[in-house]
Protein backbone atom coordinates (compact mmCIF):
# COMPACT_ATOMS: atom_id res chain seq x y z
CA UNK A 1 0.00 0.00 0.00
CA UNK A 2 1.26 3.61 -0.68
CA UNK A 3 2.09 5.54 2.17
CA UNK A 4 0.46 9.06 2.05
CA UNK A 5 0.66 11.83 4.86
CA UNK A 6 -1.69 13.79 6.03
CA UNK A 7 -2.34 16.82 8.52
CA UNK A 8 -5.65 17.58 9.20
CA UNK A 9 -7.40 19.25 12.82
CA UNK A 10 -10.42 17.79 14.33
CA UNK A 11 -12.37 17.51 17.28
CA UNK A 12 -12.37 13.83 19.51
CA UNK A 13 -15.35 14.14 21.89
CA UNK A 14 -14.52 12.91 25.06
CA UNK A 15 -16.51 10.01 27.49
CA UNK A 16 -18.60 13.01 28.96
CA UNK A 17 -18.95 14.51 26.20
CA UNK A 18 -16.37 17.49 26.18
CA UNK A 19 -15.27 18.45 22.82
CA UNK A 20 -11.25 18.74 22.42
CA UNK A 21 -9.29 20.11 19.59
CA UNK A 22 -6.79 17.54 18.13
CA UNK A 23 -4.48 17.48 15.26
CA UNK A 24 -3.85 14.24 13.03
CA UNK A 25 -0.72 13.51 11.17
CA UNK A 26 -1.61 10.33 9.65
CA UNK A 27 0.31 7.94 7.68
CA UNK A 28 -2.05 6.27 5.75
CA UNK A 29 -1.07 2.79 5.34
CA UNK A 30 0.37 2.61 8.91
CA UNK A 31 -0.72 0.50 11.40
CA UNK A 32 1.24 2.42 13.74
CA UNK A 33 0.34 5.11 16.15
CA UNK A 34 2.11 7.80 18.54
CA UNK A 35 -0.05 9.61 20.77
CA UNK A 36 1.21 12.95 22.43
CA UNK A 37 0.42 14.12 25.81
CA UNK A 38 0.87 17.95 26.45
CA UNK A 39 2.93 18.76 29.74
CA UNK A 40 0.56 20.95 31.74
CA UNK A 41 -1.15 24.61 30.46
CA UNK A 42 1.30 23.66 27.04
CA UNK A 43 -1.10 23.94 23.75
CA UNK A 44 -0.40 21.21 20.92
CA UNK A 45 0.70 23.42 18.31
CA UNK A 46 4.09 23.27 20.97
CA UNK A 47 4.59 19.45 19.85
CA UNK A 48 4.17 20.36 16.26
CA UNK A 49 7.34 19.34 14.54
CA UNK A 50 8.02 16.46 17.41
CA UNK A 51 4.68 15.15 15.34
CA UNK A 52 5.77 15.62 11.87
CA UNK A 53 9.17 14.19 12.69
CA UNK A 54 7.20 11.06 13.55
CA UNK A 55 4.91 11.05 10.70
CA UNK A 56 8.22 11.31 8.25
CA UNK A 57 9.42 7.99 10.02
CA UNK A 58 6.35 6.45 8.90
CA UNK A 59 3.73 6.71 11.67
CA UNK A 60 0.92 8.77 12.28
CA UNK A 61 1.29 10.72 15.39
CA UNK A 62 -2.18 12.35 17.20
CA UNK A 63 -1.76 15.79 19.37
CA UNK A 64 -4.36 17.69 21.37
CA UNK A 65 -5.06 20.39 23.65
CA UNK A 66 -6.58 18.58 27.26
CA UNK A 67 -9.86 20.77 28.52
CA UNK A 68 -9.73 24.40 29.36
CA UNK A 69 -5.95 24.54 27.06
CA UNK A 70 -5.51 26.26 23.89
CA UNK A 71 -8.30 25.57 21.48
CA UNK A 72 -10.15 23.36 23.73
CA UNK A 73 -10.34 26.14 26.59
CA UNK A 74 -14.14 28.34 26.04
CA UNK A 75 -13.88 32.16 25.79
CA UNK A 76 -13.85 32.75 29.63
CA UNK A 77 -12.11 30.69 32.29
CA UNK A 78 -14.38 32.29 34.63
CA UNK A 79 -17.03 29.80 35.75
CA UNK A 80 -15.02 26.72 33.58
CA UNK A 81 -15.66 23.65 35.33
CA UNK A 82 -12.81 21.38 35.15
CA UNK A 83 -9.90 19.30 37.50
CA UNK A 84 -6.68 17.85 36.66
CA UNK A 85 -7.78 14.65 36.93
CA UNK A 86 -10.20 15.21 34.41
CA UNK A 87 -7.46 15.47 32.30
CA UNK A 88 -6.54 11.85 32.38
CA UNK A 89 -9.47 10.53 32.92
CA UNK A 90 -11.46 12.29 30.49
CA UNK A 91 -9.48 13.82 27.84
CA UNK A 92 -6.52 10.70 27.68
CA UNK A 93 -9.02 8.34 28.16
CA UNK A 94 -11.07 9.37 25.42
CA UNK A 95 -8.24 10.43 22.64
CA UNK A 96 -7.32 6.50 23.21
CA UNK A 97 -10.70 5.52 22.53
CA UNK A 98 -10.71 7.55 18.91
CA UNK A 99 -7.67 5.83 17.81
CA UNK A 100 -8.82 2.75 18.64
CA UNK A 101 -11.92 2.70 17.48
CA UNK A 102 -11.27 4.56 14.31
CA UNK A 103 -7.80 3.13 13.33
CA UNK A 104 -7.66 0.51 15.02
CA UNK A 105 -3.78 0.47 15.33
CA UNK A 106 -1.33 -3.21 15.81
CA UNK A 107 0.80 -0.77 17.99
CA UNK A 108 -0.33 2.49 20.22
CA UNK A 109 2.81 4.51 21.50
CA UNK A 110 2.34 7.62 24.05
CA UNK A 111 4.60 10.07 24.31
CA UNK A 112 3.74 11.67 28.17
CA UNK A 113 5.51 15.10 28.70
CA UNK A 114 5.07 15.74 32.38
CA UNK A 115 1.41 15.52 33.34
CA UNK A 116 0.92 13.59 30.39
CA UNK A 117 3.38 11.07 31.22
CA UNK A 118 2.43 11.52 35.40
CA UNK A 119 -1.29 10.54 34.97
CA UNK A 120 -1.14 7.05 32.49
CA UNK A 121 -1.36 5.33 35.31
CA UNK A 122 -4.79 6.67 36.15
CA UNK A 123 -6.58 5.38 32.82
CA UNK A 124 -9.12 2.78 32.72
CA UNK A 125 -7.93 1.98 28.82
CA UNK A 126 -4.57 2.14 29.76
CA UNK A 127 -4.40 -1.57 28.80
CA UNK A 128 -4.43 -0.49 25.21
CA UNK A 129 -0.94 1.18 24.92
CA UNK A 130 2.37 -0.73 24.33
CA UNK A 131 5.08 1.24 24.81
CA UNK A 132 5.69 4.85 26.67
CA UNK A 133 8.31 7.49 26.58
CA UNK A 134 8.03 9.68 29.08
CA UNK A 135 9.58 13.04 29.39
CA UNK A 136 9.97 15.12 32.32
CA UNK A 137 7.42 13.16 34.29
CA UNK A 138 7.88 14.22 37.78
CA UNK A 139 6.57 14.33 41.19
CA UNK A 140 5.21 17.79 41.53
CA UNK A 141 5.70 17.40 45.36
CA UNK A 142 7.42 21.18 45.57
CA UNK A 143 9.75 19.29 48.56
CA UNK A 144 11.26 17.68 45.66
CA UNK A 145 12.28 20.52 43.18
CA UNK A 146 15.43 21.67 42.87
CA UNK A 147 16.90 23.83 45.34
CA UNK A 148 16.97 26.40 43.07
CA UNK A 149 13.38 26.61 42.98
CA UNK A 150 11.91 24.47 46.00
CA UNK A 151 10.90 28.13 47.64
CA UNK A 152 9.04 29.45 44.88
CA UNK A 153 7.41 26.53 44.11
CA UNK A 154 6.10 26.11 47.64
CA UNK A 155 4.78 29.79 47.70
CA UNK A 156 3.33 29.24 44.02
CA UNK A 157 1.28 26.27 45.32
CA UNK A 158 0.58 26.62 49.16
CA UNK A 159 -0.18 30.62 48.39
CA UNK A 160 -0.52 32.42 45.02
CA UNK A 161 -2.31 29.46 43.11
CA UNK A 162 -5.35 29.00 45.50
CA UNK A 163 -5.69 32.61 46.53
CA UNK A 164 -5.55 33.60 43.08
CA UNK A 165 -7.62 31.23 41.81
CA UNK A 166 -10.39 31.50 43.59
CA UNK A 167 -9.95 35.46 44.14
CA UNK A 168 -9.57 35.47 39.84
CA UNK A 169 -11.53 32.55 38.94
CA UNK A 170 -8.73 30.92 37.13
CA UNK A 171 -5.00 30.98 37.69
CA UNK A 172 -3.08 33.37 35.90
CA UNK A 173 -0.03 30.58 34.72
CA UNK A 174 0.66 32.93 31.45
CA UNK A 175 1.91 35.64 33.99
CA UNK A 176 4.78 33.55 35.62
CA UNK A 177 5.92 33.05 31.59
CA UNK A 178 5.38 28.93 32.76
CA UNK A 179 2.41 28.34 29.54
CA UNK A 180 -1.70 29.65 29.36
CA UNK A 181 -3.85 30.17 32.06
CA UNK A 182 -5.19 27.47 33.79
CA UNK A 183 -9.12 26.75 34.70
CA UNK A 184 -10.30 26.94 38.87
CA UNK A 185 -10.62 23.95 39.19
CA UNK A 186 -7.41 22.05 37.69
CA UNK A 187 -5.14 24.82 39.54
CA UNK A 188 -6.74 24.07 43.15
CA UNK A 189 -6.33 20.43 42.38
CA UNK A 190 -2.81 20.23 40.85
CA UNK A 191 -1.72 22.83 43.98
CA UNK A 192 -2.99 20.55 46.44
CA UNK A 193 -1.14 17.84 45.21
CA UNK A 194 1.72 19.30 44.65
CA UNK A 195 1.23 20.13 48.53
CA UNK A 196 1.04 16.38 49.50
CA UNK A 197 4.64 14.29 50.36
CA UNK A 198 3.36 11.43 47.38
CA UNK A 199 2.12 14.20 44.96
CA UNK A 200 -1.29 12.91 43.24
CA UNK A 201 -0.39 9.41 44.78
CA UNK A 202 -1.61 10.44 47.91
CA UNK A 203 -5.25 11.46 46.76
CA UNK A 204 -7.33 8.71 47.94
CA UNK A 205 -10.21 9.55 45.46
CA UNK A 206 -8.15 8.36 42.22
CA UNK A 207 -8.29 5.38 41.02
CA UNK A 208 -4.71 4.47 42.10
CA UNK A 209 -5.02 0.94 41.78
CA UNK A 210 -4.53 1.49 38.14
CA UNK A 211 -0.71 2.18 37.87
CA UNK A 212 -0.02 -1.40 39.06
CA UNK A 213 -2.19 -2.53 36.25
CA UNK A 214 -0.49 -0.54 34.10
CA UNK A 215 2.13 -2.98 32.18
CA UNK A 216 3.27 -1.00 29.25
CA UNK A 217 6.99 -0.65 29.34
CA UNK A 218 8.49 3.11 30.12
CA UNK A 219 11.18 4.88 29.08
CA UNK A 220 11.82 7.69 31.56
CA UNK A 221 13.84 10.82 30.46
CA UNK A 222 14.53 13.33 33.15
CA UNK A 223 16.97 15.70 32.16
CA UNK A 224 19.91 17.27 34.12
CA UNK A 225 18.75 20.89 33.83
CA UNK A 226 15.46 20.85 34.02
CA UNK A 227 14.74 22.37 37.85
CA UNK A 228 11.47 20.94 37.72
CA UNK A 229 11.76 17.17 36.53
CA UNK A 230 14.61 17.00 37.95
CA UNK A 231 16.58 12.88 38.52
CA UNK A 232 14.56 12.79 42.17
CA UNK A 233 11.49 14.41 41.17
CA UNK A 234 10.88 11.63 38.30
CA UNK A 235 11.92 8.79 40.31
CA UNK A 236 9.83 9.17 42.48
CA UNK A 237 7.17 9.23 40.40
CA UNK A 238 8.19 6.54 38.36
CA UNK A 239 7.97 4.53 41.10
CA UNK A 240 4.07 4.41 40.68
CA UNK A 241 4.81 2.35 37.50
CA UNK A 242 6.16 -1.40 37.47
CA UNK A 243 7.99 -1.62 34.12
CA UNK A 244 10.07 1.26 34.15
CA UNK A 245 13.77 2.08 32.31
CA UNK A 246 15.14 4.90 33.67
CA UNK A 247 17.09 7.80 31.57
CA UNK A 248 19.04 10.77 33.44
CA UNK A 249 20.38 12.92 30.17
CA UNK A 250 22.90 15.69 30.12
CA UNK A 251 22.65 18.26 27.88
CA UNK A 252 26.23 17.99 26.72
CA UNK A 253 26.42 14.16 26.17
CA UNK A 254 24.06 14.93 23.06
CA UNK A 255 26.03 18.15 22.05
CA UNK A 256 23.37 20.45 23.50
CA UNK A 257 23.58 23.70 25.81
CA UNK A 258 20.66 23.18 27.30
CA UNK A 259 17.36 21.28 27.18
CA UNK A 260 15.30 21.86 30.65
CA UNK A 261 11.67 21.20 31.01
CA UNK A 262 10.71 21.97 27.55
CA UNK A 263 13.34 21.45 25.12
CA UNK A 264 13.17 18.22 24.43
CA UNK A 265 10.61 18.65 21.83
CA UNK A 266 12.25 21.82 20.04
CA UNK A 267 13.68 21.18 16.90
CA UNK A 268 17.33 21.35 18.43
CA UNK A 269 16.63 18.41 19.95
CA UNK A 270 16.33 15.77 16.85
CA UNK A 271 19.08 13.42 18.26
CA UNK A 272 16.59 12.92 21.09
CA UNK A 273 13.86 12.04 19.23
CA UNK A 274 15.77 9.73 16.90
CA UNK A 275 16.45 8.01 20.24
CA UNK A 276 13.26 8.01 21.46
CA UNK A 277 11.83 6.37 18.33
CA UNK A 278 14.45 3.75 18.23
CA UNK A 279 13.49 2.64 21.68
CA UNK A 280 9.63 2.36 20.82
CA UNK A 281 10.68 0.15 17.24
CA UNK A 282 12.68 -2.35 20.01
CA UNK A 283 9.59 -2.71 22.10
Amino acid sequence: MTEQALVQDLTITTTDAFPLAATCFEVTGSDVWVLINSATAVPRQFYRRFASYIQNQGWSALTYDYRGIGESRPESLRGFKAKMRDWALYDMTGVIDWVVHEHQPRKLFVVGHSVGGQALGLLENGHHINAVVSVSAQSGYWGVQAKSERQRTRLIVSVAMPVLSRLLGYFPWSNLGAGEDLPKGVALEWSRWCRQRNYLLDDTTLPLERYQQFKAPILSYSIDDDVWGNKQAVDEMMRAYSQVERRHIRPTDYGLSSIKHMGFFRPQSQILWKEALTWLKQT
